[in-house]
């Protein structure tokens, strides 16, 4: 990016964040300096900066404020933005401005900090406003995230080398002494990895790999990490450049081995020519992250993040099931019942992680029904199921799937298919999920997949009691109901009376 044009990024207050931090600059820049080696300044900071060097939407903003203390800084921000402040980091010299529509502007003073105790909060902060800039940036963690930029004049501080290193694409630790101190960075370089399509340079990527094998990631918080990785699965256009990543330094087998054990497991050549489990699984990352991107099937925010969570743990019922077999023949390697085997090991990720129960049931859902759509088209093309029965299977499907939307399991299903090394496959119109979408919108499956076709009223008015029996009947209808047998009401009435009229008399 050009000068000039950095300096219009900077510059222009086209946002409500930068139209706040112009606001406190211009206030700042009018106020006689407390110390005249360092006049008031706010500078924009970190992610912000990196994001819009880049040419990246950006949406909150950090500002540090230099050459004033936290005692005059505050009530200036109160004057700016009354009712807005948020001072619960005050001690630490953090303010927050709410600007409404979960837009946020971080303001603190420039802050060292020392080791103090394990983990990602194991540290003591001080603000201090007369730091230096060299130093305040040091405690940054990547040179591309120690980048300010003066929002009055569009000057862009650099420091430490990060303007290099985003023209590079690189990732660098600012401080190789210091940089070691905060085990959550190595899962942030993992999202960074892949959201920036950035390489980590040799010798933080041996930071990363000592860090990992001296055990520093298992004192991360489960919230921590978890927000890493949806960073990774939301914002990156290949989210398995993180993943990769994170199994070359050794994140992944520390963490979480369910996935890592998808390397050591083969997949039959003819259906998986592109590899092992581990291979497929980061082709099938990658197409539900471009599904997701390009507005398939109608996904919400929280579905398209399941559908990304989804396709990282589909086939990890795979190793516990993979052997090889005689079939049609010849030896072959077969994965029979991974779908059902794989429930377990996901639970066991996302029990490491906060994602949430709304998740949780997506993931085992596609975990457990990710062959559906194309086991049922195929049975369907080969006439093993004519029309009808196959519409009553695509019923069943999301019976079992409420209430998790049919829609996120076909996005998974379909980046599962396009996830091979098979020619063609990955541009080619997605049948299965196309025939089973057709299936539910001519028969409006969608309306009420899980309402049975009768109620314990009707139970009731054929002088059924109330009690357990009323219950198996139900659950006797829904079974024919699942066979084909019957499907409309007036059948499930019908078969209810006859089911009724055969139960044993009680005795008197």
């Amino acid at each position: 990016m050009s000068r000039d044009r950095r300096h219009e990024r900077f510059t222009r207050a086209d946002s409500a964040p930068l139209d706040a931090v112009h606001r406190l600059a211009q206030e700042l820049a009018a106020l006689p300096p407390d110390r005249r080696d360092v006049p008031p300044r706010a500078l924009l900071v970190g992610g912000f900066v990196r994001d819009a060097l880049l040419d990246r939407a950006t949406v909150d903003a950090d500002v540090e404020v230099y050459g004033v203390p936290a005692e005059r800084l505050e009530p200036l921000l109160e004057t700016l933005h009354p009712g807005r402040l948020n001072t619960v980091g005050r001690s630490f010299g953090i303010f927050k401005i709410h600007l409404g529509h979960g837009i946020d502007v971080d303001v603190s003073l420039p802050r060292s900090e020392s080791k103090t105790g394990s983990g990602h909060r194991g540290f003591s902060v001080v603000g201090d406003p007369f730091l230096p800039f060299s130093e305040a940036a040091r405690r940054r963690d990547f040179t591309i995230n120690a980048l300010a930029a003066d929002p009055l004049t569009g000057e862009v501080l650099d420091a430490h080398g990060g303007l290099s290193d985003l023209d590079s694409r690189v990732l660098r630790a600012v401080d190789r002494d210091t940089f070691p101190e905060d085990p959550l960075r190595v899962w942030r370089a993992v999202q960074l990895s892949a959201r920036l399509e950035a390489a980590v340079e040799p010798g933080t990527l041996a930071l990363m790999r000592g860090m990992v094998g001296g055990g520093e990631l298992r004192h991360l918080s489960r919230e921590r990490v978890t927000e890493e990785l949806r960073k990774l699965l939301e914002d990156a256009a290949r989210p398995s450049v993180g993943v990769t990543l994170a199994r070359q330094i050794g994140a992944l087998a520390d963490r979480f081995p369910e996935i890592e054990a998808l390397a050591a497991t083969p997949q039959d050549e003819e259906w998986h020519p592109e590899g092992d489990v581990f291979v497929h699984t980061m082709m099938v990352l990658d197409h539900a992250a471009g599904i997701v991107r390009a507005g398939r099937w109608a996904l919400s925010p929280g579905d398209a993040l399941h559908v990304t969570l989804g396709a990282l743990l589909h086939d990890v019922g795979k190793p516990a099931t993979t052997a090889r077999a005689l079939k049609d023949g010849r030896i072959r390697i077969v994965s029979p019942r991974h779908e059902a085997e794989g429930e377990a090991p996901a639970r066991a990720v996302l029990d490491r992680l906060t994602f949430g129960e709304e998740a949780e049931r997506a993931v085992l859902a596609i975990v457990r029904h990710h062959l559906s759509p194309g086991s049922l088209y195929y049975a369907l093309e080969r006439g093993e199921l004519d029309p009808a029965s196959y519409t009553n299977a695509v019923r069943k499907v999301l019976k079992r799937l409420h209430p998790v939307p049919w829609s996120v399991l076909l996005a998974a299903c379909e980046a599962d298919w396009r996830g091979r090394g098979i020619p063609g496959v990955a541009d080619a119109p997605y049948a299965p999920g196309l025939r089973f979408a057709e299936a539910v919108a001519a028969s409006r499956l969608d309306e009420a997949p899980a309402a049975p076709l009768v109620l314990g009223r009707d139970v009731l008015a054929l002088g059924i009691p109330p009690g357990p029996e009323v219950g198996r009947l139900i659950d006797a209808v829904e079974e024919a109901r699942d066979r084909g047998e019957i499907r409309e009401r007036d059948e499930a009435l019908t078969l209810l009376r006859r089911l009724a009229g055969s139960r044993p008399k009680e005795s008197p």
